[in-house]
C-alpha cells in the first residue's frame, strides 16, 4: 500500500508540474505580412544608416592614416635634419678641441722658448765667472791653487815674523 500511495504522490506532483510551465507560457500575437514588411523596411533602413556611419568611421580611420603617415614622414625629415645639425655640432666641437690643443701646445713652447732666452744669460755669466776663477786662482797647477800656495810661503814667513804668526792663529789660518 505505501508503494501505492508513493506512485499516486509521484504522478499528481508531475502533473501539476506539467500544468504550472503550460501556463506560463504566452501565446504570442499574429504577426500580419504588412509588419513583417515594415519591420524589414525599417531594418534595412537601419542597415543602411550603419552602412553610412561605418563608410564615415573608414574615412576618419583613413584621414587618421594619412595624417599618422605624414607624421612619419615630418619625424623622418626631422631626424635627418637632427642629424645634420648633431653632425655640424661635433665637428665644431672636434675643431674647437683641435684649436685648444693647439693653443696649448704653442704656450708650452712659447714658454720654453722664454726660459732657454732667459737662463742663456746667467749661464753665459757662470761660465766667464766660472773661467776667471779658475784663471785667478790657477786651481790646474800642480801643487795646488794660487790661494793654497799663498797661505803656505805666509805661514812659511810667519815662522821669522811673531806679529804675522799671532795674526795667523787669530784667524785660524795656523
Amino acid at each position: 500500500m505505501k508503494n501505492k500511495t508513493t506512485i499516486l504522490t509521484l504522478l499528481l506532483a508531475m502533473l501539476m508540474l506539467s500544468v504550472s510551465t503550460v501556463q506560463a507560457v504566452d501565446v504570442a500575437p499574429r504577426i500580419s505580412d504588412r509588419e513583417i514588411i515594415e519591420k524589414l523596411a525599417a531594418l534595412e533602413a537601419g542597415q543602411k544608416a550603419l552602412s553610412t556611419r561605418i563608410d564615415d568611421v573608414n574615412t576618419r580611420i583613413d584621414d587618421v592614416n594619412t595624417r599618422i603617415d605624414d607624421l612619419r614622414t615630418d619625424m623622418k625629415a626631422g631626424q635627418e635634419a637632427l642629424s645634420i645639425r648633431i653632425t655640424s655640432l661635433e665637428q665644431t666641437m672636434l675643431a674647437l678641441f683641435g684649436a685648444l690643443t693647439a693653443l696649448v701646445v704653442a704656450m708650452m713652447g712659447y714658454m720654453a722658448w722664454d726660459r732657454r732666452t732667459m737662463i742663456k744669460p746667467i749661464i753665459d755669466r757662470l761660465d766667464s765667472l766660472e773661467m776667471e776663477v779658475v784663471r785667478e786662482l790657477d786651481l790646474r797647477h800642480e801643487e795646488g791653487s794660487r790661494l793654497t800656495r799663498q797661505l803656505k810661503a805666509l805661514k812659511e814667513y810667519a815662522r821669522n815674523d811673531a806679529k804675522l804668526k799671532e795674526i795667523l792663529r787669530d784667524l785660524s789660518l795656523l
